[in-house]
């Protein structure tokens, strides 16, 4: 498939490419250029460890009781 770069250097990608990657809105590529000159473009997706700590740990401990409470409410507490 080819693609125009403008001159912002942006590249529509096509539809079939972000279909079969699974691309949407807002998702990040990796480029990768390989000894041999040529380009690899792979979603970059991150690690689950690289999420910790992105949701701060409640002020006080919740029990047992008030997680399944909440659970069964559809976590809307």
């Amino acid at each position: 498939m080819i693609a125009t770069i403008t001159s912002k250097g942006q590249v529509t990608i096509p539809a079939k490419i972000r279909k079969a990657l699974r691309l949407k809105t807002g998702d990040t590529l990796n480029f990768v250029l390989a000894a041999d000159d040529s380009i690899s473009v792979v979603p970059y997706r991150t690690s689950v460890t690289e999420l910790r700590g992105i949701v701060a740990k409640p002020k006080k401990p919740r029990s047992l009781a008030e997680m399944e409470e909440a659970i069964g409410c559809g976590g809307s507490e």
